[in-house]
C-alpha cells in the first residue's frame, strides 16, 4: 500500500497552503479592520450629532417663566454705559448676576463667579462680553420687573 503524503510532510505543499491561508487571513484582517474602522467614525459620528443638539438646545434663548415660576428680583442693579445692557447686579452670597436690557426684559444668570461679574462691569464693550462669556454659559430665568408701590409716592 502507497501511502500520500499528507500536507504537513509535504514541503512545498505546505508553504503553497500556508501562503493560500495567510493571503485569506490578510483579506479577512483588512475586511475587520474597516468593518472595526467604519464602527467607530459611525459612532463618532453618531456623538458629534448628539452634541450639536444639546448645544443647539443650550444656546437656545432662555424659556420664560410660567406663571407659577416667576422669579421676582430683589438684587440692587447699577446703571452701566451700554447699547444692549441698561443695568446689572450681582449677589455675591449666591453668586447670582442680573442682567436688565435697554428693552426692558431682565435675565438671571446662576453660578456665576464674581470674577466674571467684574469682569463685565469693567469691559470696554458689555454687551459683546455678555456675547462671549454669559450667553450660554451659565443657567438663567427670565426674571418679572419690580413693581413699584403707588402708594410711596
Amino acid at each position: 500500500m502507497i501511502s500520500r503524503p499528507s500536507i504537513a510532510r509535504d514541503p512545498a505543499n505546505a508553504i503553497w497552503t500556508a501562503t493560500r491561508a495567510s493571503a485569506a487571513q490578510v483579506r479577512s484582517t483588512r475586511v475587520r479592520r474597516e468593518l472595526i474602522t467604519f464602527t467607530i467614525m459611525r459612532r463618532v459620528w453618531i456623538v458629534m450629532l448628539m452634541l450639536t443638539a444639546v448645544g443647539a438646545i443650550r444656546c437656545a434663548d432662555p424659556p420664560e417663566a410660567r406663571d407659577s415660576e416667576q422669579v421676582i428680583s430683589h438684587i440692587p442693579r447699577q446703571r452701566v454705559d451700554s447699547s444692549a445692557i441698561a443695568k446689572v447686579g450681582y449677589s455675591k452670597r449666591r453668586h447670582v448676576l442680573e442682567i436688565e436690557f435697554v428693552n426692558g426684559a431682565i435675565y438671571r444668570y446662576l453660578d456665576v463667579p464674581s470674577s466674571v461679574y467684574r469682569d463685565l462691569i469693567s469691559a470696554e464693550s458689555k454687551a459683546r462680553f455678555y456675547d462671549f462669556n454669559i450667553k450660554g454659559k451659565y443657567r438663567s430665568a427670565r426674571v418679572q420687573p419690580r413693581i413699584k408701590d403707588k402708594s410711596a409716592n
